[in-house]
């Protein structure tokens, strides 16, 4: 039996939890007892919608599973076509005149598919040694458009969320690639590790990338089932050839298990891929392990848990919890900084805080021990935006100086005439704030939060095209003025220590057209509108860079993102990213709906050729 190293254990409670872990039962006294929960209530955990029904009834709880996991816990789209074989002719697409037909430069769409398959949730690298190579990845539903067939089954019916990835030789400026429409070819799409790529898991996706020293590049996401309970988390190596193509090996598990009390949600990677560090090549992986309770399913604790590799990714340690006490936790980023020192950031909190806080950990010998948890800040992790229907979060982003200063950012609730933390979480006299923190002595004291972007922060949003005639002849006038709410945020450090940070930015609101009547089933529905409904307020997005350095702040997208596009508005990915090369260059990457493409198999179904507009992930590369 493997021996698991668990810190900070707090002596006097009786409970005992059994853990899986690799496959192994491990017997461990926990720290504390999770936040209230209804006492009548049971939660069948085989299924992620029940593990998602459990975290999201715990009160007092404010972190959540990743959105990635929240959408695939709805399983509305796994209806059956009973006639494949007849096209679908939509009533109506909902659309706007505000929206983009295409993405306009210098703006780039990475993801080289053309048949309206959904990419969210961005994830970007520079090869350290040629800022020219850039890799890129993205939840990818490139097989839900797939036109084969497997013993008479369309094969977008069996396709799922992907592990996609693309990879620039020339700087960001084309991009390369995408699976074969008939499935003959996988593209970049990561292999080993759902059903269509030769894997065994039904779905994957929750992308981070990031390089070594050599020049290979490393993805880590997750892999599990929907309506039952095998997942885990996965790393997969890549190496380009002397033409620069990429190629992905197979993936290492990581925490692999088949127990309903256990899922493994939103990890990140991180490489040490200084030359001179002790550890050079290192790979670190973190990721939240939710636990339930095996007897009524209700939600127990989510540490931070790490695992890392000395051999290029083929094995990976024992995992460890390294949170102490702050056992209710999200949204975990390891970042190794330029002596090998490698920290986690998550956003947190212990059982008896009545806010959650943005935690630290760092381990000086290269992931064998750690230091107790820090905390840098209080937060109110944020709610939908308003005016909008996607899922979001406060997780935190992190990077370290040349110098070893410490940089992170996170987004929270804030009150719109005093800037400090809201009473409640609420979009009433509150708005989501990109936040960030310094510290100059390697964790040991972090700086007063201040705002990522001041002048964002202290903008209204624009209203752009009211009045309009709502269908029974009333109109719809601009609403009240807002704050800019700013979100997702990112953070990348030039080799010369300039300081990038990122974020989606609410800073337009227009009306948009409701379906009254979704054709059925849901997957048909979001394309197919059967009859139309009114017209609602709608924030449209841009992304935004800020160089802390000089205190230059500029929108990178070239028209504003219309969120309400792909999975009915709910779920447009959990982060955005932005990467920084050795020549100075950032590359900002997010999620956009501003491609007009043609869809003709969508989740099993075939249409008529239709135009729509859908969700593709879009990067520009910039230096202020």
């Amino acid at each position: 039996m493997n021996r698991h190293k668990i810190y900070s254990l707090i002596a006097g409670l009786a409970c005992f939890l059994t853990l899986i872990i690799l496959g192994t039962r491990i017997t461990t006294t926990v720290a504390t007892a999770a936040p209230a929960q209804n006492r009548a209530v049971t939660y069948n955990t085989t299924t992620l919608a029940g593990k998602v029904a459990s975290v999201n009834g715990t009160a007092g709880l404010q972190i959540r599973f990743s959105a990635f996991i929240e959408q695939e816990a709805d399983t509305s789209d796994l209806a059956v076509n009973p006639n494949p074989d007849v096209p679908i002719t939509p009533t109506f697409v909902l659309s706007s005149a505000l929206d983009g037909a295409a993405i306009a430069a210098p703006a780039v769409t990475v993801n080289q598919d053309f048949s309206g398959a959904p990419q969210n949730e961005t994830a970007i690298a520079v090869d350290p040694n040629n800022p020219n190579r850039v890799v890129a990845a993205a939840n990818d539903y490139v097989t839900r458009t797939w036109t084969c067939t497997i013993s008479g089954t369309p094969c977008s019916a069996l396709g799922e969320g992907y592990s996609g990835t693309y990879y620039s030789n020339d700087g960001g400026a084309t991009w390369c690639c995408t699976s074969n429409l008939d499935g003959s070819n996988l593209g970049t799409v990561i292999p080993g590790v759902e059903h269509l790529t030769g894997g065994q898991y039904e779905a994957g996706g929750d992308p981070a990338v990031a390089f070594d020293s050599r020049g290979h590049v490393y993805y880590a996401g997750l892999g599990f089932d929907r309506t039952a309970a095998p997942n885990t988390v996965a790393v997969n190596k890549g190496t380009f050839d002397g033409a620069g193509k990429l190629t992905w090996g197979p993936p290492a598990f990581i925490n692999q298990t088949t127990s309903p009390s256990t899922l493994n949600d939103k990890e990140w990677i991180a490489v040490d891929s200084n030359a001179t560090s002790p550890f050079r090549d290192r790979v670190y992986v973190t990721w939240t392990r939710f636990i339930f309770n095996p007897r009524n399913g209700r939600y127990v604790q989510s540490p931070i848990a790490v695992a890392h590799s000395s051999d290029g990714g083929q094995t990976f340690s024992d995992p460890e919890l390294i949170v102490g006490n702050v056992l209710y936790g999200q949204g975990s980023r390891p970042v190794v900084g330029p002596d090998g020192t490698v920290y986690v950031f998550w956003d947190g909190s212990t059982r008896l805080a009545a806010l959650n806080s943005i935690w630290m950990v760092k381990s000086i010998d290269g992931g064998n021990s750690w230091s107790k948890p820090v905390a840098i800040s209080q937060l109110v992790d944020i709610i939908p935006i308003a005016n909008t229907a996607f899922r979001v979060n406060s997780f935190p982003a992190a990077a370290v100086a040349p110098n070893g200063d410490l940089y992170v950012n996170w987004s929270s609730l804030v009150n719109n005439t005093t800037g400090g933390l809201c009473s409640s979480r609420t979009n009433i006299d509150c708005h989501s704030a990109a936040l960030y923190s310094k510290s100059t002595d390697g964790g040991g004291t972090w700086s007063t939060p201040a705002l990522v972007f001041p002048a964002l922060d202290t903008s209204n949003r624009t209203a752009s095209g009211y009045p309009v005639t709502q269908p029974n002849g009333n109109l719809l006038n601009a609403p009240a003025a807002r704050p800019v709410d700013t979100f997702f945020t990112a953070v990348a450090i030039s080799p010369s220590g300039r300081v990038y940070m990122s974020a989606y930015a609410a800073d337009i609101v227009s009306p948009w057209q409701t379906c009254a009547t979704p054709a059925s089933p849901t997957a048909v529905g979001r394309i197919d509108c059967l009859a139309l409904g009114p017209y609602i307020n709608n924030a449209r997005l841009d992304y935004a860079v800020a160089d802390l350095t000089n205190g230059i702040t500029e929108l990178v997208t070239t028209h504003p993102i219309n969120s309400r596009y792909g999975f009915g508005g709910g779920f447009f990915g959990d982060y955005s990213d932005i990467a920084v090369g050795s020549d100075g260059v950032f590359h900002a990457f997010w999620t956009d709906t501003n491609n007009q493409q043609t869809v003709v198999w969508w989740y099993g179904f075939q249409f008529a050729p239709t135009k729509t507009n859908q969700q593709d992930v879009v990067t520009a590369r910039d230096n202020f």
